[in-house]
Parts: structure tokens; sequence; C-alpha cells
């Protein structure tokens, strides 16, 4: 009645012996290696910003000018038509059939 269930019918030493770190560690590898390349191309010395001059116009109208746009006025839209006085009409529950 001594005997150990969790090795099932393997000894111990064998079971200390085994190695399975080999997955673990080419897995590792790859990460760091993918981490790495992204810092290098995500940050490296070729890939600064570039600042363009910026424009100071307070208005679109006024950056439309200075680009050579003509700035023509929209039509006004016609007013919608008023909703009739009073309450809306109930349609029928079922119009199809007499009453």
């Amino acid at each position: 009645m001594t005997e150990n269930h969790s090795t099932k019918g393997h000894s111990t030493k064998e079971h200390s012996q085994r190695h399975g770190g080999t997955p673990l560690v080419v897995t590792s590898a790859v990460a760091a290696f993918g981490v790495l390349a992204l810092l290098n191309v995500d940050h490296g010395p070729w890939n600064k910003p570039k600042m363009k001059p910026m424009a100071t116009y307070s208005t679109t109208g006024e950056a439309a000018r200075a680009a050579g746009a003509t700035i023509t006025p929209t039509e006004p839209q016609l007013a919608a038509e008023p909703l009739p006085a009073g309450p809306k009409p109930v349609n029928p529950v079922n119009p199809s059939t007499p009453l």
C-alpha cells in the first residue's frame, strides 16, 4: 500500500529525467525576435517624423481662397411644409374587413 498512484506505473527516476522545455524555449525566442524586429522597424533612425509647415487660416473660406478656389454660396433650401393642425387620423386595425 505504499505505491505512489501519481506516477501510474512509471518510476520517479524516469519522470524526473523528462525534458519538455524545448517548445517553450523556441516559442520564447521567436517572440523575442519578433518584438525586437518591431521595435527596430517602428523606432529606427530612418523613421523620423516629418513636420510640414502649418497654415494659419482662421476659417475654411480663407484657406480655400488662399488655395485659389472660388467661393459660391449655396441656394437656401425650401422650408418644409408645416404639419396640419389637430391630431393625426387613426388608421383602422384591419382596413380590409368591412364593419
